[in-house]
């Protein structure tokens, strides 16, 4: 995708946290409620990774009780500077994936918490690369069962996990969150979507896709982010660094990998409020590259690309308290649960959808 909407997300949550801290010191007395709400069935540690001559740090977060060698699910990230924990976002999960017998992995990307160098420098493939090294960094450890390591991923995530599966053969499952195929029509869908969201006029739509056009034109004889910048007028937002991000991502398709990974255990996760992804391709290209008995499909009809209900996404305050009182329940109903049973299932060979 040309343009990414993932960091508007991502400030969202941060204007989360800021709410968090101002109903804390209104209502100093939920403080007790507050901290259960945000106590999980986890034991984090803190670990890190030398990989290509960087250290990145990150989180394990074990089950707190049960005996190891545990499963491990390794998290891998979709766009923007994100954390290990994704400002808090992934510890639901987490503590799901525990209840089944998983310990989960993530590391902050590269310039963020603590991990070194820039994510903005990385194309998929070093990605792929990265979250290879992850699991190799976990097969070591004793408290892992190195048989019983899958992937969980979104977003841009989709452009990561077929590769890193098609290069490991031992993974014992992957599942696909909000996944793209191919950047370009990625891009064009999300551009649309926003503005009709927006309601925006034909001549606005006429406008938005001929700047589209121009930036291609760009991207494929290599333009400098000067001319980019000449060309387009304000940039709209776009930095130098985010100009070579795209340049060198913006041809990404999943689609070679996904043959190649094909036997690989597969749960695709759909929501029906993406504006990001076209999920109806996604899964349209999924179902024909798997096959059909390692493939299952579940659809979130009142979810956003977040996975979050689409009304509660649209009212910051809603969000807001849910985040602070009811962490857990910031995502669609049923989706932890569903997340837990699915690797329970695979666990067991059992291979029942997640969800009908």
């Amino acid at each position: 995708m040309v343009r990414s909407r993932d960091a508007a997300r991502r400030r969202g949550w941060r204007w989360v946290v800021w709410a968090v801290v101002a109903v804390l010191l209104a209502g100093a007395g939920l403080g007790g409620l507050v901290v259960w709400q945000n106590s999980y069935a986890l034991r984090e540690e803190q670990v890190s990774l030398r990989h290509d001559g960087a250290v990145l740090k990150g989180v394990l977060a074990r089950p707190d009780r049960g005996d190891a060698p545990f499963g491990l699910v390794v998290f891998v990230h979709g766009d923007g500077p994100i954390d290990a924990t994704h400002d808090t976002f992934y510890r639901p999960l987490w503590e799901s994936f525990a209840r089944a017998g998983y310990a989960s992995l993530s590391f902050s990307k590269p310039g963020v918490g603590g991990s070194q160098g820039d994510w903005l420098d990385q194309s998929m493939a070093d990605r792929a690369e990265e979250t290879l090294a992850a699991v190799a960094w976990a097969r070591h450890r004793p408290d892992i069962d190195g048989r019983r390591i899958g992937l969980w991923g979104a977003s841009q995530a989709g452009w990561v996990l077929p590769k890193v599966a098609a290069a490991d053969r031992r993974l014992q499952f992957v599942i696909a969150v909000s996944p793209a195929v191919n950047w370009l029509r990625q891009g064009r869908y999300n551009l649309l979507a926003e503005l009709r969201r927006d309601h925006a006029s034909e001549r606005e739509q006429q406008a938005a896709l001929h700047r589209r056009d121009v930036t291609l034109r760009l991207l494929e004889r290599g333009a400098s982010f000067d001319e980019y910048r000449a060309a387009t007028g304000d940039g709209d937002g776009m930095t130098p660094q985010r100009w070579r991000f795209i340049a060198r991502n913006y041809r990404a398709d999943a689609t070679a990998d996904l043959r190649a990974m094909r036997g690989t255990p597969v749960l695709l996760v759909l929501a029906g409020h993406d504006i990001n992804v076209d999920a109806a391709e996604t899964e349209a290209v999924y179902r024909d590259v798997l096959p059909r008995a390692s493939l299952r499909v579940a659809h979130y009809p009142g979810a956003t690309h977040s996975l979050v209900e689409h009304g509660l996404e649209r009212s910051r305050w809603r969000l807001t308290l849910t985040a602070v009182f009811a962490p857990r329940k910031v995502y669609i109903a049923g989706f932890l649960a569903d997340q837990a049973r699915y690797v329970r299932q695979v666990n067991s060979g059992s291979g029942t959808p997640a969800r009908p």
